[in-house]
């Protein structure tokens, strides 16, 4: 790590839902939960390597978004995984352990605003992201169908091309506009808006 100048990010415990083909929906809802020790056994075994590293910690994370009320988020527990970690590392910094956010999506405010103030520095919100990406497209074709159901014919003359409503290039960049207004939001929320 510290020889090439990686950062490198460690995710122990468990996730929970379904990701890129893995499947821990059914795991025992305990397992998404690690446990102050093992955060620390983490630590201290990549600080000697480099201090270049973040702890993915979980505290009943799950990938995807759920119905309300499914998933027990619980980012309070980062404040006692840092009391403990402070406590053994005997560090002047309240919050020693650099911390991820897996599984980000659909959370609240209140559960991101808990989890920064307790040391999260990354936040993983791929399916908000993908579904921001989708919104952006989806909006674009439900708004000009009528445009888009032929190349020549359309709401302003049966001789109308169509052309300029079917180019890729323009309602690629609605899906990025959405995807870039959820960023945005995800930036505010993480108390990173305009700091580089």
């Amino acid at each position: 790590m510290a020889k090439i100048e990686l950062w490198l990010e460690m995710e122990i415990g468990i996730t929970g839902g379904e990701e890129d083909g893995v499947d821990n929906s059914s795991v025992d809802n305990a397992s998404l939960y690690t446990q102050p020790e093992d955060i620390l056994e983490i630590h201290n075994a990549l600080s000697p390597i480099s201090q270049a590293f973040s702890i993915a910690a979980g505290f009943g994370n799950v990938h995807g978004v759920y119905k309300p009320g499914n998933v027990k988020l619980q980012p309070e527990l980062l404040a006692k995984h840092q009391k403990y970690a402070h406590e053994q590392l005997k560090s002047e910094n309240p919050l020693p352990i650099y911390l991820v956010f897996h599984g980000g999506s659909g959370s609240t405010k209140e559960e991101i605003k808990t989890a920064v103030e307790n040391g999260v520095v990354k936040m993983n919100v791929d399916t908000d992201c993908q579904w921001a990406y989708m919104e952006g497209h989806r909006n674009y074709f439900l708004k000009n169908q009528e445009y888009l159901k032929s190349q020549v014919g359309n709401p302003d003359g049966a001789d109308k091309p169509n052309k300029k409503y079917a180019d890729p290039r323009v309602w690629v960049r609605e899906g990025e506009k959405t995807m870039k207004a959820r960023c945005q939001e995800a930036l505010t929320d993480l108390r990173t808006n305009n700091t580089i």
